[in-house]
């Protein structure tokens, strides 16, 4: 039911007729309030004091208008921009990458027994491992002490910088304060050029048409948009204030978290690192123990096994020969073989030689004869 109501009002004016009318009022922006009006109460009247002293008659004196406090302000952002530059906070991230270093150079793990073979493990090395890991690690001990000397240094260092850079942030808030009483005074200032002063001297000049007059008329004209110049010109400086407390407040936040890193580093990682090296040690030398009852236990199973082992097989390698003869069946019958091939083959070379010597007197006899013939024709 509700969806089919929504959908008739939706569908009820499909031409507009019967059109909202909106109050001219709800349009209407909101003008905003003026910076006298949100200035506490103490410096309100000091702006209105200060625009009461604004003369427009001193042309000279409104380049000068509020250049104490900007000045102030420069030599403010000097002051920062010296602190920033002089305090490096690269040199704390260097020694906490150096204390991380050191810490890597004993590890818990390093103090883990290696394999090694039989021998090695039969003469003690392991103990020797044991008290060069030590020797290692007193050396990164005291190298580890020195930089938490450093470390809790460049802590204090911080602390002291953000205690200076709270001073700055209050310096910065009353440069704050103190450009918009001047901001505020000069806008009361124009205020009272545009809606009173320059009308009223106007309404004389055209009542006395007097040239005069006219130029005292410009004069105050010229005066109000030098005045308007300058308080934008504050503004501008006084924007600066504003962009000033926050990074202020980041340089301070950025100084609080190194100290905290190296808080944590000075009570945390370096006890920790040393009470795990310090168990490591203590649990190898009690697993060396162990680990010297088991080598006994294991070399002298090794020994039993292969004593056994050697044993078993000169023993039956002994009965097998003591059951053999002087010389084998297989060897007498290949001995025969090779006797018969040979004789075979010797009779066949004969016969051959015999062929090849009764050819050799045919061909000679045939080689006679032809001589003979051919020495008669001639």
């Amino acid at each position: 039911m509700n969806q089919h109501n929504e959908l008739d009002d939706l569908l009820a004016n499909p031409f507009g007729e019967n059109e909202l009318v909106i109050d001219k009022d709800e349009q209407a922006v909101e003008k905003p309030k003026r910076l006298i009006d949100v200035l506490p109460e103490e410096n309100r009247q000091k702006a209105i004091e200060l625009a009461a002293q604004i003369d427009p008659k001193n042309q000279q004196a409104i380049s000068l208008y509020g250049t104490q406090a900007q000045s102030k302000l420069l030599n403010f952002s000097h002051t920062m921009l010296d602190h920033v530059q002089k305090k490096d906070s690269g040199e704390i991230g260097e020694i906490i990458s150096d204390l991380m270093k050191r810490l890597e150079q004993v590890s818990p793990d390093d103090l883990k027994p290696e394999k090694k073979n039989l021998i090695t493990r039969m003469f003690g090395k392991i103990s020797n491992s044991v008290q060069e890991v030590l020797s290692r690690y007193q050396k990164t001990g005291a190298q580890i002490d020195r930089i938490s000397v450093k470390l809790d240094h460049s802590k204090n260092e911080l602390l002291r910088d953000i205690n200076v850079l709270e001073q700055l942030y209050e310096k910065n808030k009353e440069y704050f304060h103190a450009l918009n009483v001047y901001i505020a005074a000069g806008e009361l200032k124009l205020e009272e050029l545009e809606k009173k002063l320059i009308p009223e001297m106007k309404k004389k000049a055209e009542l006395t048409q007097d040239q005069m007059a006219f130029q005292e008329v410009n004069d105050l004209m010229q005066f109000a948009d030098r005045l308007e110049k300058r308080t934008h010109d504050l503004v501008l400086s006084r924007q600066i204030t504003i962009q000033s407390a926050p990074q202020i407040r980041l340089i301070q936040s950025t100084n609080q978290a190194l100290v905290e890193k190296i808080q944590s580093s000075i009570t945390t990682a370096i006890p920790l690192w040393k009470n795990q090296v310090a168990i490591a040690l203590t649990l190898l030398r009690q697993k060396n123990a162990v680990e010297a009852q088991k080598l006994v236990s294991k070399t002298t199973n090794d020994l039993l096994l292969k004593n056994a082992e050697l044993l078993k097989v000169n023993t039956i390698e002994t009965a097998k020969e003591n059951e053999r003869g002087l010389v084998d069946i297989d060897t007498l019958k290949k001995v025969q073989d090779h006797l018969v091939s040979t004789l075979e083959e010797t009779l066949r070379i004969q016969a051959e030689g015999r062929a090849k010597r009764l050819q050799a007197e045919q061909d000679l006899a045939s080689m006679e004869t032809d001589l003979k013939n051919k020495l008669a024709r001639l």
